[in-house]
């Protein structure tokens, strides 16, 4: 494996008896970037987090974490990560400063300057029992554990479960200065507007299988570009042109897709037509997660 690359997956095979949960896998994350992994509920994500982890035994394929094969060296490379999980549940008898603490010890310890701080920004009581937590509380204590320790990696899965926008926003914050130290995050999210927000790159998962990855732009200039446009003359010549999807009208007022090839040429016929008002956009990385499942979201033929 490269320096460079963090994590490096190919083939990644997981069955359950007759079950195959993870079904030819590829994922790389780079040093010093954050990956968000996409997909949803029974698409692999998790079972190939707990690969990664050392909890479960690959089934066929080959992984590398940090160099090293996760089932055989689960422990050494416990002391270079912090994981988060979407549903947080530790110690319930000991209070949530304890176990802060008693997670930063397995990894060798942690910034006790970051570590008052998160307390505070997260406004975490951290001398009540774990047991009487709400959710949301419980994400707080797994997070100011991982982000106040310094290590190599950091695996979120689902990190902001039950926290409200305010403590997302304070969760963000961190990450970036996670990135800005040079530190590698792998990030699985239901919150496409955090992957859009956090990630350099993405990779989305289907039935075990990855069907897209790469930066963000990369993949919307695969994409098709959404317009909403009023014009003088009528618009309804531009739903024949080439590379035009999704067309609808009424009267001189149009909302389409345009195909990265033609762009131009349908850029300018819009301008023929004596523009009153426009409006376009890449797609959103919601569009592009849900296309993969046949699925259209409802604002795909409406401004934005």
């Amino acid at each position: 494996m490269s320096r460079e690359m963090v994590l490096q997956a190919r083939g990644l095979v997981k069955e359950f008896g007759g079950f195959r949960a993870l079904d030819g896998l590829d994922l790389e994350l780079r040093r010093g970037e954050v990956m968000g992994f996409l997909g949803p509920n029974g698409s692999g994500k998790s079972t190939t987090i707990r690969i990664l982890l050392g909890l479960l035994k690959k089934s066929a394929g080959d992984v590398t974490l940090l160099g090293e094969d996760p089932w055989k060296h689960a422990v050494e490379l416990h002391r270079q990560l912090a994981y988060v999980p979407g549903d947080v549940e530790l110690w319930p008898n000991l209070s949530g400063g304890e176990c802060i603490d008693l997670l930063g010890d397995l990894r060798g310890g942690l910034d006790e300057t970051r570590r008052a701080d998160l307390l505070e920004r997260f406004s975490l009581d951290p001398t009540k029992k774990f047991r009487t937590y709400s959710k949301g509380n419980r994400q707080k204590v797994a997070l100011v554990a991982a982000l106040a320790s310094d290590v190599d990696l950091y695996i979120l899965d689902e990190p902001t479960s039950g926290l409200d926008p305010l403590m997302e926003a304070v969760f963000q914050d961190y990450v970036r200065q996670l990135k800005a130290d040079g530190k590698t995050v792998l990030l699985s999210s239901h919150i496409l507007a955090e992957v859009e927000a956090l990630c350099d790159r993405v990779t989305i998962i289907r039935d075990g299988r990855t069907v897209e990855t790469g930066s963000l732009a990369d993949i919307q200039q695969l994409q098709q570009t959404h317009f909403d446009i009023t014009t003088v003359k009528s618009p309804e010549n531009l739903a024949e042109m080439p590379g035009v999807h999704n067309y609808q009208h009424s009267d001189n007022t149009a909302s389409f897709q345009v195909e990265p090839d033609q762009l131009a040429a349908v850029t300018e016929a819009v301008a023929a037509l004596g523009v009153t008002h426009i409006t376009s956009h890449p797609p959103k990385l919601e569009e592009l997660f849900l296309r993969h499942y046949d699925k259209q979201p409802e604002t795909a033929t409406r401004e934005s």
